[in-house]
């Protein structure tokens, strides 16, 4: 008779929020054991690297904002 495998119980999927808020906490370095555990067990790859770039590209278009806005008042 073989041995009954001691699983975990399946993680739920994080959900697409929870998907941006570990995309933001590793921008910063601050995930949580939890967290990281949870996605990395039942996350899909591709979702936090879609997550990532939109998250970057939002993050670069606004800096490049702030800048041309700075540039514009400074009479530049």
């Amino acid at each position: 008779m073989p041995e009954p495998e001691n699983k975990p119980p399946a993680a739920k999927a994080p959900s697409l929020l929870d998907t941006v808020f570990s995309v933001l906490a590793s921008f910063f370095g601050v995930q949580s054991e939890k967290n990281r555990v949870r996605d990395f067990s039942a996350g899909k790859p591709v979702v936090f690297i879609a997550v990532a770039i939109v998250l970057t590209l939002v993050l670069v278009l606004s800096l490049w904002g702030i800048v041309q806005l700075l540039l514009k008042n400074a009479g530049a």
